[in-house]
């Protein structure tokens, strides 16, 4: 295969996506002349979705608010359902006060399973010497069908909620844009392929099949990010925090007296104290004082014994003349 032969396939792929691009500007060209022509029924229409849009609508058990929001304000706030074949990555935080929290967790997975979801992470703290109390965080996988009754029922048969977090992220564009490069790089691997089965040299030839395993590469990064796409958006993640207890109320500020009764309390306080840092002090050096008195008082007896014992080996001197 020459070298023009590769720079028309790759004047071919700049072509195939550059088409999504003519394609949008066509159509936004189209919409663009469209509302200009129909100005006055435009305007007449958005003031009566205005109106619709006005009106409070009930918000079902369980729906999806925006990010941001907790608390047990949900059930006035006004939620609109998405639109149909929008691509959307649910995620809520839920935390429960539960009186048994290992119970808790084994009905938090009971519901997710009953929901069609799994257990996908849990973690569990608890004190030594309090066992019953302690903390559970467990990440539910909830299918999307089931998402909105799976968060209510966790939310009302756990125990008390202290709160919760919904967040819906939009990403059909994201995945519109994945599927479309996904289709371009499996038709580029078609067309380079057939080229190949057309190369008449050896240089040719080894050029088209790195272009090829170029292409192969890239489209295994785009299929796994369809996939993790397809699993995010398929399943709804719940991530559920059960506590035991009541947080410990706030340390109140220790208020002192004033004047001579307060000074002789602050100094009966502080002479306490020093009291028992010196009582502790010398109960910790105690046993070394002890350790060190025997072996000082080891050591003249020692010497004392030694010095008796060489004057005892010693030869008499001779005596005086008379």
């Amino acid at each position: 295969m020459s070298a023009p032969s590769l720079r028309a396939v790759s004047r071919a792929n700049r072509t195939r996506a550059a088409a999504p691009a003519a394609a949008a500007l066509t159509a936004a060209a189209c919409l663009l002349l469209a509302g200009c022509s129909g100005g006055p029924a435009t305007t007449s229409g958005s003031a009566s979705a205005a109106g619709v849009a006005g009106k409070p609508r009930a918000v079902p058990a369980g729906a999806p608010v925006p990010a941001g929001v907790s608390g047990r304000g949900q059930a006035h706030l006004t939620v609109l359902p998405p639109p149909a074949g929008q691509e959307i990555i649910y995620t809520a935080n839920l935390t429960v006060r539960a009186g048994d929290v290992r119970a808790a967790a084994a009905r938090a997975a009971q519901l997710a399973g009953a929901a069609g979801g799994y257990v996908s992470s849990e973690t569990a703290r608890f004190s030594r010497s309090h066992p019953a109390d302690g903390t559970i965080l467990i990440q539910l996988k909830i299918p999307v069908a089931g998402y909105r009754a799976a968060l209510a029922a966790l939310s009302g048969r756990l125990g008390s909620r202290i709160s919760l977090a919904q967040h819906a992220q939009d990403v059909t564009q994201t995945v519109a844009d994945v599927t479309s490069r996904v289709a371009s790089a499996r038709a580029a691997i078609v067309q380079l392929r057939r080229l190949l089965a057309r190369a008449g040299t050896v240089s040719s030839l080894l050029k088209v099949q790195e272009q090829i395993n170029a292409q192969e590469s890239e489209l295994e990064a785009l299929q796994s990010q369809q996939r993790a796409l397809a699993r995010e958006t398929a399943y709804g993640t719940v991530s559920v925090r059960l506590v035991s207890k009541q947080p410990p109320p706030p340390a109140r500020p220790v208020k002192l007296a004033s004047g001579f009764t307060g000074g002789l309390a602050v100094g009966w306080h502080a002479l306490r104290r020093v009291t028992s840092w010196l009582l502790t002090g010398l109960g910790a050096t105690l046993p070394f004082v002890l350790i060190v008195i025997v072996a000082v008082f080891a050591a003249v007896r020692g010497r004392r014994w030694l010095a008796r014992h060489r004057a005892g080996e010693r030869p008499p001197g001779p005596r005086p003349a008379d």
